[in-house]
């Protein structure tokens, strides 16, 4: 570690501050956690474990910070960001590393720099258990140079992805549309097909029907699937809905993919010969702003 933690302050002490600190491995390194005003001598404990300075309050913890990680649950990171802003020291490093929507990251940011603070943006991509402080992470902010000569400092694996705050939650919150999206597939999928008795058959069809395309090219040709044949695969779909039934298995994940491909095969428009990711979402969405011509005779 090339610089002293002794002005770095965690607020958060669930399992991404205890992955930072482990990864930090102390150094004067101060934490908040809200559980210390119920729970305080366990979360003391937990602190000093990791050769934290536990604080005795939120302005304890922030009186010499120039560094801090908020760390909290998603729903808690507005609420952390109004309790610090009165405590916060001139021209502090605000790093808001929670998975929360844009909106909710530009709220904070106006309170952090109301009150002088540097708020900066901050996505962990990946599971923090294993790589800790070194966990990929992208920022966004108007302090970007700022904040990556400090994350580089503490040896931290951060990639900058624009000044604006909100970009780097909009990745992560639009990437975990499909990563989550994804998971909730393969419980609704695979608890049905391993009830069945199936499961090693659909897992072999799966594979097979693996391809090597990226995800840019996957989702173009995924919108002129579903703008070509959507009616008819929301009628198919119908039926997956009512084989998960017989099944016994809920079909939260399959009626909305029902109500997707039904929107897109009734759009009746023809994209195929448009090229690229971003030109099909742009025909798609000029489409839908049309006026129906049908109606205006």
């Amino acid at each position: 570690m090339t610089q002293s933690n002794s002005e770095t302050c965690l607020i958060g002490f669930g399992e991404a501050g205890t992955a930072l600190a482990h990864g930090f491995a102390g150094n004067g390194l101060t934490a908040y956690d809200i559980q210390m005003d119920a729970n305080g001598a366990v979360m003391r404990a937990a602190m000093q474990a990791h050769k934290v300075r536990p604080s005795d309050g939120i302005e304890d913890a922030l009186s010499a910070a120039h560094i801090i990680f908020s760390v909290v649950t998603a729903d808690q990171a507005l609420t952390v960001a109004t309790a610090a802003a009165p405590h916060i020291l001139p021209g502090a490093l605000f790093f808001d590393c929670n998975s929360c929507a844009p909106s909710t990251k530009l709220a904070a940011s106006d309170i952090i720099e109301a009150a002088g603070g540097r708020y900066v943006d901050v996505a962990i991509m990946a599971p923090i258990e294993s790589a800790r402080h070194q966990t990929p992470m992208l920022i966004a902010s108007p302090h970007a140079e700022d904040a990556l000569a400090a994350m580089h400092a503490l040896e931290m694996k951060v990639t900058k992805v624009g000044n604006n705050i909100g970009r780097a939650s909009t990745i992560k919150m639009l990437r975990s549309v499909m990563i989550k999206g994804i998971e909730a597939l393969t419980a609704e999928c695979f608890r049905a097909a391993c009830r069945a008795g199936v499961a090693d058959d659909v897992a072999a069809s799966l594979d097979a029907s693996q391809t090597t395309k990226g995800w840019a090219d996957q989702a173009a040709y995924n919108l002129e699937r579903m703008t070509t044949h959507g009616i008819r695969r929301a009628a198919e779909m119908r039926e997956v809905a009512k084989t998960l039934q017989d099944l016994g298995i809920d079909s939260h994940m399959t009626n909305g993919t029902i109500d997707w491909q039904a929107a897109y095969g009734a759009m009746g428009i023809d994209v195929a010969d448009i090229a690229g990711l971003h030109q099909r979402v742009a025909a798609i969405e000029e489409h839908e702003s049309a006026p129906n011509d049908q109606f205006n005779t």
